[in-house]
């Protein structure tokens, strides 16, 4: 099987030769081809060769267009500062005060500066590897990008204070990133990945109001065009766990302090489970035979759909050893001949 086979097999509930790899590779990619922070993340040339490196040298099995969730606010006109070798900083939000929401132009995906710029990425993987190995894009929740266009503080007194003003936002936001992510599949894309990390510190009813609406908004016109969806929200999300499998993701990353086994069992047949492992003590700071159980114990109890990933991006400077370490569990668990 080569990895695109692998990943609708999985996808599929069919048989797989192994469990395709999904792990999230940014900063360690980057540095991994000797590049700077600020190339990967405003010059996509930088950002396929990246990708193709680390997917070759460490067995993946997808080419991802992420970075960092400032694309979109950046061509809504928030001022990003981008390091030379360092994370890229917001400083103040874009949105100050509730007025300037009447003053907010939509961009478009195509001549945004940044959001054109994982367009032209995913092409380049499309030319490049399409059909052999599953190419990812990637949108911002319509509720993580109102926090960084308002700033997470003001999000969170917003949905206090200003609930409907809020929805306003939201629903503005959404259509950027349904327009965002069908660019990216007509690019080449064939799954769409969205982030919503700011949703696992809100309660359950909070996501239920303004945070699932949207993302089942965005994965349905993602499916309607053939697209595959992946749901990604950092941290503990196990009290939306249920919520979660509502926005009709058919893939759903878990971090690692959801318990898999309760996270599997939730899920059943209706999302595949994508996780998760702790990047940072296990892959990080672990030797390999701690990644080999951690592994090995994801292989053991997240169903036949599972795909296998830390719970979030891979830390840079991870050890090589200890991503090998993974990929060589995978490619034994299911072989035959072991």
């Amino acid at each position: 099987m080569n990895s695109y086979q692998r990943f609708r097999s999985a996808l599929e509930g069919k048989p797989v030769d192994q469990a395709p790899n999904f792990d999230i590779m940014m900063t360690f990619a980057a540095h991994f081809i000797g590049r700077s922070l600020s190339s990967y993340y405003l010059d996509y040339h930088t950002l396929v060769e990246a990708n193709l490196a680390v997917q070759e040298a460490f067995q993946l099995d997808i080419l991802q267009a992420i970075s960092d969730p400032y694309r979109e606010a950046a061509d809504f006109g928030m001022k990003v500062e981008f390091p030379e070798d360092g994370l890229p900083l917001a400083k103040e939000p874009l949105i100050k005060e509730p007025g300037d929401l009447n003053r907010l132009v939509n961009p478009s995906p195509h001549n945004g500066r940044r959001m054109s710029d994982r367009l032209e990425a995913i092409r380049v993987f499309r030319e490049r590897a399409g059909g052999e190995i599953p190419i990812m894009g990637w949108v911002e929740g319509a509720l993580a990008e109102a926090a960084d266009l308002r700033g997470v503080s003001n999000l969170l007194t917003d949905l206090y204070d200003r609930p409907d003003w809020l929805s306003e936002l939201l629903e503005q936001i959404t259509e950027i990133e349904v327009s965002f992510a069908k660019a990216q599949v007509e690019a080449g894309a064939d799954i769409i990945g969205l982030g919503d990390a700011v949703a696992s510190q809100i309660s359950p009813t909070m996501y239920r109001q303004f945070a699932l609406p949207y993302e089942q908004r965005i994965f349905k016109a993602v499916g309607e065009i053939g697209g595959v969806t992946r749901l990604h929200i950092c941290g503990n999300t196990s009290r939306i766990l249920r919520d979660m499998v509502e926005s009709q993701a058919d893939i759903i990353d878990i971090d690692w302090m959801v318990d898999i086994q309760k996270a599997q069992e939730i899920f059943g047949e209706r999302a595949a489970l994508c996780g998760n492992f702790d990047p940072v003590a296990i892959l990080l700071q672990g030797n390999t035979e701690q990644v080999s159980e951690a592994v090995r114990f994801g292989l053991q109890y997240g169903g036949r759909r599972y795909f296998s990933m830390a719970g979030c991006e891979i830390p840079d400077g991870t050890p090589h050893v200890n991503l090998l370490a993974q990929a060589e569990v995978l490619g034994e668990w299911y072989n035959p001949h072991t």
